[in-house]
């Protein structure tokens, strides 16, 4: 069993940053993909970008590309999401997940989501 609890979201102004946490509970974790999704209201949830265990892979979705970064450190047992540039259009809750099985096809354990609200 893993738990996720991300931090790091709030109010930001249109063209700041913003760093995103997830700690993760478990000795596994190192062995996990990783995975940031968000949920704007009335939207559905929607990819934002995942990483694979070792941190060497990763892939964004294209409307936050060159402006996001995800990271991770398997010594702290956290994964980041760096977000900088941002629009009123990132506005959204947050989650990372977590998939044991490596294929970013199978995030089973997810966090309870953070708030993230960017002014125009």
């Amino acid at each position: 069993q893993v738990q996720l609890v991300e931090s790091g979201g709030g109010l930001v102004q249109a063209g700041g940053s913003l760093r995103l946490s997830c700690a993760a509970s478990g000795r596994t974790f190192r062995n996990y993909a990783m995975g940031w999704f968000r949920q704007a209201p009335g939207k559905e949830r929607e990819f934002v970008a995942r990483i694979n265990w070792s941190g060497g892979s990763t892939y964004y979705a294209d409307s936050v590309k060159g402006r996001f970064t995800i990271s991770r450190d398997n010594a702290k047992n956290t994964v980041y999401l760096q977000m900088n540039s941002l629009k009123p259009e990132d506005t959204a809750v947050y989650y990372c997940a977590a998939d044991p099985r490596g294929s970013f096809t199978s995030y089973i354990y997810w966090g309870q989501g953070t708030q993230v609200t960017v002014s125009s």
